[in-house]
């Protein structure tokens, strides 16, 4: 069968719902939406080249993505990324190699010196990626829980000095949680570091992203200091996702992320939410022992690939 690779069309709607149904397909444990995958296409950095491709067949039916870009944060030039999926229904195709290649071509053209692609880690997935010269580094877990019927832990009696509020409340200045984001997230591992200090980028990529709910997103302070936060993402249906939960170093070990997750999931639950998704690295043990206490269930694991490119 003949597979075409083209751009993803940002003018046509149907190409994103698209896009959605293969990573749904491919990769059930992300939220992912029609505006966000969009979104993240028109409000690209310049400097990331970014670029969502599809293949279709020749009747026109989109069978797989993949995502391209340059890791323009990164302290070490020359790292990149590319994530393809296919849908499970139309692999043996051909369109998973064809994309990647297509991919690289990109990625190399832009100076790029090392790929990155998450892998799902189960034989057939390692093995496309080891054939065609990608390594193993570390491994990250999704997690599940069933929002409608799990149990939750009821919302403990705040500290002295504690409050809680929500995203929305920093409406007219988010820079605080701007600065909390970038604390917790230089402390998270990981294989490609980020600067974390473009203020404009993460209002354009974080706080204004389609799927970032800012009412569920709940953050803890402690002497009117942001303490503590969870961010949440959601599909506008049945789906809440832990996009990032962190504590500030200088309040770490008194549960304030807990107490943010706790309320937040209350929140969800309450807003009608019936499915929670959470990633964490497999070397995070603190984060997998929350989530584990909140009866979070390991549902899939990826690793990361990195492939040296050929340069062009």
């Amino acid at each position: 069968m003949t597979v075409l690779i083209r751009d993803l069309r940002p003018d046509d709607p149907s190409d994103a719902e698209a896009v959605v149904r293969v990573c749904r397909a491919a990769l059930p444990f992300m939220i992912t939406t029609a505006e966000g995958v969009a979104y993240a296409l028109a409000s690209a950095h310049p400097a990331k080249a970014h670029r969502i491709l599809v293949a279709e067949t020749a009747g026109g039916l989109v069978i797989a993505t993949a995502q391209a870009g340059i890791a323009h944060d990164s302290p070490e030039p020359g790292q990149s990324y590319v994530n393809p999926y296919v849908d499970p229904a139309h692999r043996g195709l051909g369109a998973g190699t064809a994309l990647l290649r297509a991919a690289e071509e990109h990625l190399a053209a832009r100076g790029a010196v090392d790929a990155y692609a998450w892998v799902l880690d189960e034989p057939a997935h390692r093995a496309f990626a080891e054939r065609r010269g990608y390594r193993p580094s570390r491994s990250a877990h999704f997690l599940r829980l069933d929002l409608a019927a799990a149990p939750l832990p009821p919302v403990p009696d705040l500290p002295a000095g504690v409050e809680l509020r929500t995203g929305a409340d920093f409406a007219a200045d988010p820079r605080p949680l701007f600065a909390a984001d970038a604390e917790a997230t230089a402390d998270e591992p990981g294989d490609v570091q980020a600067g974390f200090d473009d203020y404009e980028d993460w209002l354009a990529h974080t706080w204004n992203h389609p799927s970032f709910d800012k009412e569920l997103t709940t953050v803890v302070l402690v002497d009117g200091a942001v303490a503590a936060f969870t961010a949440a993402h959601t599909d506008g249906v049945n789906r809440y996702g832990s996009a990032m939960t962190g504590t500030l170093r200088a309040f770490r070990g008194r549960g304030l992320a807990k107490l943010a997750k706790t309320v937040s999931l209350h929140r969800a639950r309450a807003a009608g939410y019936t499915e929670a998704f959470t990633g964490n690295d497999a070397g995070n043990e603190p984060m997998l022992a929350v989530n584990n206490w909140f009866g979070y269930e390991i549902c899939a694991t990826e690793t990361r690939y990195v492939k040296r490119l050929e340069t062009v």
